[in-house]
């Protein structure tokens, strides 16, 4: 595995995620933004957003199977969520946990936002990856 987490003395420590990823791999894989559409584009989970959290991680491992990668190959995460309340962890950590139990706390970023492609998507997920 190309990829160590760190939480370094000086900085907040918190078991959400890592401070500081070191990649060794070779390969740089950048996902898109990944939202609750099924292969053919169609909505899923209209109005849940863990079922939107789930569907969009899915869709991110899809994309890290491609070069043979798992979640475990994760350096960077951000999350962009509509409307973004602390009241919505549970519901963001729900989805998560239904489809990535190997994700890392890699260095993420939760970003609140006013809307999203379309007015149903409620977030979406966009990763880099290092494999070998």
């Amino acid at each position: 595995m190309p990829v160590t987490l760190l939480n370094p003395d000086g900085l907040w420590k918190t078991d959400a995620y890592r401070q500081v990823a070191i990649a060794t791999g070779t390969r740089h894989m950048h996902i898109a933004g990944q939202i609750a559409r099924d292969a053919d584009g169609q909505p899923v989970a209209p109005g849940d957003l863990a079922g939107q959290v789930a569907q969009a991680f899915r869709n991110v491992g899809i994309a890290l199977a491609v070069v043979d990668a798992t979640f475990r190959d994760v350096v960077r995460l951000t999350v962009y969520v509509v409307d973004w309340k602390p009241e919505k962890m549970a519901d963001l950590l729900a989805g998560i946990g239904e489809v990535a139990e190997e994700l890392q706390v890699a260095p993420a970023t939760l970003i609140g936002v006013a809307s999203l492609l379309e007015p149903d998507v409620l977030v979406e997920v966009e990763v880099t990856a290092v494999v070998d």
